[in-house]
């Protein structure tokens, strides 16, 4: 990307929502989560600028509700840059033997949704965030297959961004490098929906790769 990104687009499930309303109240349509942290820092430190930012993240989805949504909520906003976070739902819905988690579409939906928007909107940045676990609450009692679930789609996440030329946020040891300050409830209260110090910990990582990237918001 030549110029640096005007419109900025959060996009995911409950971790990005983060409480967001449906308005377009500007005091709550950010949400409580990293997607506010990330656009009250760079809002205020590039007033001058006046950059757009939205959030999109959806509590519950999995990559095919992502897919699924893609066109409303993505490709009409005209973002120049999206920032994605997804995969804990997918692996949630499988663990819990629902019907919506039968067959793991978590690698398809994600592949669709790149290859749609490269498509459309070819000069689009992209950003893919790692999903992440740490071992407590609703990941403790099959903790080992959370593991092996997750990490799939952690490797698979990864694979994308380096086939689609996105910038890869790791965030997996982010948070196992945490557990030497605090316990893992301290930083995701169930395992997986992090904590303000969990949202925190992942707005930092962002901006420290997201700003030393080349598609850097300045």
């Amino acid at each position: 990307m030549s110029t640096s990104p005007s419109v900025i687009l959060f996009q995911g499930d409950s971790i990005t929502d983060g409480g967001r309303s449906r308005n377009d109240d500007p005091n709550h349509f950010l949400g409580h989560g990293y997607a506010y942290l990330i656009s009250s820092k760079l809002g205020m430190e590039l007033a001058g600028k006046q950059k757009t930012f939205y959030n999109r993240g959806i509590s519950g989805d999995r990559a095919s509700d992502l897919y699924a949504r893609w066109n409303e909520d993505t490709i009409s906003l005209k973002p120049d840059l999206i920032s994605i976070l997804i995969g804990v739902n997918d692996a949630w819905r499988t663990m819990n033997g629902e019907p919506s988690g039968v067959t793991d579409r978590f690698g398809r939906a994600y592949r669709h949704l790149l290859e749609e928007t490269r498509e459309v909107m070819p000069d689009t940045g992209l950003i893919l965030m790692e999903p992440f676990i740490l071992r407590t609450g609703a990941t403790a009692e099959k903790w080992e297959a959370w593991e092996e679930y997750i990490g799939q789609y952690q490797k698979l996440a990864q694979g994308l961004a380096e086939e689609f030329g996105a910038v890869w946020v790791p965030l997996q040891q982010t948070f196992n490098d945490a557990l030497k300050q605090a316990d893992a409830a301290y930083w995701l209260w169930d395992g997986v929906h992090p904590t303000a110090a969990g949202h925190e910990l992942i707005a930092r990582q962002w901006l420290s790769v997201v700003q030393n990237s080349p598609l850097a918001i300045v």
